[in-house]
């Protein structure tokens, strides 16, 4: 599993009363994706709603920097709604992100984390 991956996983909520099977997108570096028991997870969602928010990022699987992610359908990359999750709990990889969608990834996570 690499930074950059879309996944499957049994993402927590929130209020970590349950979780959900849904697309989330590796967040973590490389380097503590191979030695950690975690990995850091940006959750996925088909609710559009927050489309303009700084924190999200706009993926259509059709076209531009969507190509190859293995989404259904048009989704946002929520960079504020993170989790360190077990591995186990990834249930297997569906796409990966292109370079320019992960540099929209990594402006979402400044915004989200206030990093800039």
């Amino acid at each position: 599993m690499n930074r950059g991956d879309v996944v499957l996983a049994d993402f927590p909520f929130q209020e970590m009363s349950g979780s959900k099977i849904r697309p989330a997108v590796v967040v973590q570096n490389d380097f503590d994706n191979e030695i950690s028991a975690n990995t850091i997870l940006a959750m996925v969602t088909g609710n559009l709603r927050d489309s303009n928010h700084p924190a999200a990022v706009y993926v259509d699987p059709l076209a531009g920097v969507g190509l190859g992610s293995g989404l259904r359908g048009p989704s946002l990359i929520k960079c504020g709604n993170l989790a360190a999750v077990r591995k186990q709990r990834v249930l297997h990889v569906i796409g990966r992100l292109s370079d320019e969608a992960m540099k929209k990834v990594n402006g979402g996570l400044v915004a989200a984390l206030g990093l800039g």
